[in-house]
């Protein structure tokens, strides 16, 4: 479990390792109905998502407490936490070794290569990756990374959630994001409980968060689909389940098509390149499978934008 006072840590301790994102005001129309609209581009974030946050809170609290080796770091990823974990340990002039699947795509591998990390492919899904970066953080005593079930993980994506209450002057009532395996879904959760609704949207194929809340547990899902590279967790870590139902998040499923749409949407209206998994927060409101009220305020992370936009022109 985490709460608003760990978000508040993170903050004060990743001050001058991330970058405050920009929040962009748009038209709603082309979206829905609402009061007001700002998309939250945290693609802009280091390494084109919103994974440094966790990974700088992580590492840094990590060599605070004198327990961050010489031997570096070892991650599991499909690619975004994997580049913020390398990313950071080279900030923190230590080695990252990365696990990916096979199915991560070229671009995410080439980036972790370019930043120095070591990176193996393992198996198709992240669970496997994940299995074979445990074990090797157990025989080398490297500090174990997980990309979304640890509290400082978890606190420092909820930072992107204080952001956003300052820069709205606390005038929002709902934040979309896409949920994989709930990092960043626990921290925004967190730090704006209280203050605004948080609404996770989930592809069909990927039904990690409904599948939890309805079970009273998180449970294995399969994992495929267009999104699965950055939201192919196949359960939803306990941490985010936890917060999702102290918090009362609510979860949508959206189609595979309607990412698609979503996606090629958010380049004709606003020229931005962004993830299939990105987009999905974005389909909810194409499709209607969250309809805004009359006046609300809602704010739509773009939570990544590490993808071949070759398709979209």
């Amino acid at each position: 479990m985490i709460a608003r006072s760990d978000v508040d840590a993170a903050a004060a301790r990743v001050a001058g390792h991330v970058r405050r994102t920009p929040l962009l005001e748009v038209d709603p129309a082309p979206l829905a109905p609402a009061a007001r609209m700002w998309l939250k581009l945290e693609l802009t974030q280091h390494t084109g998502s919103f994974k440094p946050r966790g990974a700088f809170n992580h590492v840094l609290a990590a060599r605070e407490a004198g327990r961050l080796p010489a031997s570096g770091i070892v991650a599991a990823s499909g690619g975004n936490a994997g580049l913020a974990f390398a990313y950071a340990a080279a900030r923190a002039g230590v080695p990252a070794e990365v696990f990916v699947p096979e199915t991560a795509p070229a671009v995410k591998v080439a980036r972790l290569r370019a930043l120095g990390a070591a990176v193996t492919q393992v198996g198709t899904r992240y669970a496997q990756a994940q299995e074979a970066a445990a074990k090797r953080a157990a025989d080398t005593g490297a500090l174990s990374c997980h990309a979304y079930d640890l509290p400082e993980v978890c606190a420092g994506q909820g930072t992107l959630g204080l952001e956003i209450l300052e820069q709205t002057g606390g005038e929002v009532d709902t934040v979309l994001l896409a949920v994989g395996g709930g990092g960043l879904m626990a921290g925004v959760a967190t730090a704006l409980e209280g203050r605004a609704r948080v609404v996770g949207v989930e592809p069909e194929r990927i039904p990690t968060l409904e599948r939890a809340l309805h079970a009273g547990r998180p449970v294995a899902v399969d994992v495929s689909g267009i999104a699965a590279d950055s939201l192919g967790a196949t359960r939803l870590g306990d941490i985010a389940f936890s917060v999702a139902s102290r918090t009362g998040v609510r979860p949508v499923l959206v189609s595979e098509e309607a990412i698609v749409a979503a996606r090629r949407l958010v380049w004709d209206e606003y020229r931005l390149v962004v993830e299939h998994g990105t987009a999905t927060a974005v389909a909810a409101l194409r499709t209607g499978a969250y309809r805004p009220a009359p006046g609300e305020r809602v704010v739509v992370v773009l939570c990544g934008a590490n993808t071949d936009p070759s398709d979209l022109v």
